[in-house]
């Protein structure tokens, strides 16, 4: 017998074999096809509640579900297909009859990540997989290089977040089904770009959710805010494990992504051993290295914990990255001002200088919001293990009004949060439509059938923004309106000011494309600022004849005015030769003035040359080292050696 859950096809027919220790017996009905009809199974010898049968006849498209102990027949717990929606049958899927065409695609290292966060149903008007696929040169063009989708996994209805799935491992239908989501792949990887698929193993949906009668998927003993928890370590906890285990490889093998983002770790409650996420991160690593390309692990996490991407044999779970939040409440709370809820903990006491340091400002500090001390230091950890973002669903989407940066902050404001991230030294996120200063809200929305479930998230939401709700309530999650509000406004891309915002995030990941210095871990930071500016100097460091080519360019200095007025920044002493100005956030061309120095004096003359233009010149009484560089109020600018200039002198 088969050892794999779910359905394997052969010649002949195929194998079904499905864990439902809740059952006494177990029926497959089969609604179709040569073999349609009911069929007995067998329980396995030796597997606590397998059972198992193969019938001939059967082929891809048939429609089957289990009858447990005379019920009506149900979805199989790893059905691969819902053509009929989460409450009807599954479908016999076959992953090899798929033409893929990506043999040679070795996958990405996670530093040249450069991640953009899309969701399918309101990405394109279409909201399909095949019409975000058409979009996928213009975000290449852009210089993304890795698209990270949130959750397709079945759920309820035409659209949602993703994040109520309950059919692990069936794309849902409305998007495009299982072939609809492999040709997305396919056309991602034939223009070179990767492919995270978001991931959920903390919680089911609740409408069409069947595990609980096919056995102890779920736990009482652990709370989660969406719903109950999955049993990670409780008695029948090896088979639950093995079938989200397997699920992450069956994204990976069936359906060629290259990373997967965990969502909300911290809800996976697991006192094991060995956890889960160490479990996964194993198998994944395994899998990677006999496929031969890279895929990594992503996980969400509020708990500012270094362990995640810790390798095991210091204790830690292995995993890739993790998001990095606080540099999002940081940038948040300094552009717009906002004190409300856990921007309480950030306002004038974190700095960006704080967090280009340490990806977390929350590292055993006690946190106000919390009401506690909270996380634990990771500077020690490669930049690169960390995702930053100013924008993303969650944050946009968890507003009562899901209103994004662009109607929050003004054009100057929306520059400055770009360089914050595209300049951060660690790896950037963006999410669908920042590049061009999408004012469409991202809504929360829903399309459930359960009236009182319908009516229950309603009142969730309002009890969620009940401050909000005493001057109107936030948009019903059901309305169809709310979903349609949602939907990108792609003609905002080819109008001002959105082609002028796409020019400078352009610009911006052609700089770190460009500038070796930029690359997370693989240069060295000297951090400076207070809470109205930053400055960064980032230095590669030369290992053998690597950068012979490049070894005067190894040096980029950046720095950040984040108050009302122009401001005069110190350049290091570090930076000692001419400099000259490689990017600016106030460019006339991306809507700016146009007022940022062209270029940094060389240290030596900043006290022997009388024709130095007088602001870069030593302050009376002053040390030596009194460079600036005058920078516009809410802007940035990145200098790199000038090497024209110093071969003329």
């Amino acid at each position: 017998m088969s050892s794999a859950r779910g359905v394997t096809l052969d010649a002949k027919g195929a194998t079904f074999s499905v864990w439902a220790p809740a059952a006494r017996e177990v029926v497959l009905h089969i609604a179709g096809g040569d073999a349609r009809g009911d069929h007995a199974m067998t329980p396995v010898e030796g597997e606590i509640g397998v059972f198992e049968l193969h019938v001939d006849g059967v082929r891809a498209g048939v429609r089957y579900g289990y009858r447990l102990d005379g019920s009506e027949p149900v979805p199989d717990p790893v059905s691969r297909a819902q053509p009929d929606g989460v409450h009807g049958l599954s479908a016999v899927v076959d992953p090899s009859a798929f033409e893929w065409d990506d043999a040679h695609w070795p996958g990405l290292p996670l530093a040249d990540f450069l991640v953009y966060e899309l969701h399918i149903g309101t990405f394109t008007p279409e909201g399909t997989f095949d019409a975000a696929a058409a979009r996928l040169p213009e975000l290449l063009a852009m210089g993304v290089t890795a698209v990270e989708v949130m959750p397709i996994a079945s759920f309820a209805g035409r659209h949602n977040w993703g994040y109520d799935g309950v059919h692990l491992y069936a794309p849902q239908q409305s998007y495009g089904g299982p072939d609809g989501f492999r040709r997305f792949v396919r056309a991602a990887h034939a223009v070179g770009l990767a492919v995270v698929l978001d991931v959920v193993y903390n919680h089911l949906g609740p409408e069409g959710n069947y595990l609980h009668r096919f056995g102890p998927y779920f736990t009482d003993v652990y709370r989660t805010p969406w719903g109950r928890a999955i049993n990670y370590d409780g008695r029948g906890s090896d088979e639950v494990r093995r079938w989200a285990r397997d699920n992450a490889l069956h994204w990976i093998t069936e359906y060629h992504v290259d990373a997967l983002r965990l969502d909300a770790v911290h809800g996976i409650y697991d006192f094991g051993a060995v956890a889960f996420l160490e479990d996964l991160s194993d198998a994944v690593h395994a899998l990677s290295r006999q496929l031969g390309r890279k895929v990594q692990l992503l996980a969400e996490s509020d708990l500012n914990d270094p362990r995640l991407v810790r390798p095991p044999e210091q204790g830690g779970y292995g995993l890739d990255a993790q998001w990095a939040d606080d540099l999002h409440h940081t940038i948040h709370t300094t552009l717009t001002g906002e004190r409300g809820g856990y921007y309480a903990d950030y306002q004038g006491i974190s700095t960006i200088a704080d967090l280009y340091r340490d990806p977390f400002f929350y590292a055993r500090r006690f946190s106000r919001f919390r009401g506690r001390t909270h996380g634990r230091p990771a500077g020690d950890v490669p930049k690169r293990r960390f995702v930053v973002s100013a924008q993303n669903h969650d944050q946009v989407g968890n507003r009562a009004e899901g209103e994004r940066l662009s109607v929050l902050v003004p054009p100057e404001k929306l520059r400055l949060a770009a360089a914050l991230v595209l300049l951060s030294p660690y790896v950037p996120m963006l999410f669908m439509g920042e590049e061009y200063g999408e004012t469409a809200p991202f809504l929360y929305f829903t399309d459930h059938g359960d009236p009182a479930l319908i009516d229950a998230v309603r009142e969730g939401r309002k009890r969620e923004f009940q401050e909000i709700a005493r001057h109107g309530n936030p948009p019903d999650p059901q309305a169809e309106e709310t979903f349609a509000r949602s939907r990108l406004c792609w003609d905002q891309r080819s109008r001002e000011p959105g082609a002028a915002l796409l020019r400078l995030y352009t610009d911006l990941a052609a700089l770190r494309r460009e500038e070796p210095a930029f690359r997370p871990g693989d240069s060295e930071l000297l951090v400076e600022g207070e809470h109205d500016w930053c400055t960064v100097l980032r230095t590669m460091t030369p290992i053998g004849d690597i950068f012979d080519a490049v070894r005067t360019r190894r040096m980029v200095w950046q720095a950040f005015n984040l108050g009302d007025t122009p401001r005069d920044l110190p350049v290091p002493d570090q930076a000692a030769g001419r400099m000259r100005l490689r990017l600016s956030t106030d460019a006339t061309g991306y809507g700016g003035s146009g007022t940022a120095d062209e270029f940094i004096a060389p240290l030596q003359q900043v006290t022997q040359d009388e024709d130095a233009p007088r602001r870069l010149l030593a302050p009376s009484g002053s040390p030596p080292r009194s460079r600036t560089v005058r920078l516009a109020p809410w802007s940035a600018a990145v200098y790199v050696p000038d090497l024209d200039g110093e071969a003329a002198r």
